[in-house]
């Protein structure tokens, strides 16, 4: 009888742009002591029902996805996995804004100023 566990490497939840990436690098070498990477989550927020959230993070939570990157690690949510998967992060900055936005291809709509989303 084979034993042997055969693991198998899925892509990653979110595709993080070049962009993203330099910025994560950014934040990392900003960060509190403690801090082990940057998270994003979709808490319940917003007239559309959720938004995107990053943030620090000190310690790793069960379900999270890890995805390490040239700059530090990032954490996707575990309860937001289903909400991002095949979604496009990019860091964006021009005269009047800087800021991440994601493609997400699960929202179904969102508000008008940008700021929540529904799947």
């Amino acid at each position: 009888m084979n034993t042997e566990i055969k693991t198998r490497k899925l892509p990653a939840a979110v595709i993080l742009t070049s962009g993203a990436e330099e910025r994560i690098a950014y934040l990392m070498s900003q960060a509190p002591e403690d801090t082990i990477g940057v998270k994003l989550s979709t808490p319940r927020r917003g007239c559309s029902g959720l938004a995107y959230s990053v943030d620090y993070v000190t310690e790793e939570a069960k379900f999270d996805e890890k995805i390490e990157t040239p700059g530090g690690t990032f954490y996707i949510d575990g309860g937001s996995v289903l909400y991002l998967v095949g979604s496009t992060m990019d860091w964006r900055e021009d005269d009047f804004t800087a800021g991440f936005v994601f493609e997400n291809p699960n929202a179904k709509g969102a508000c008008g100023c940008g700021e929540s989303f529904m799947v």
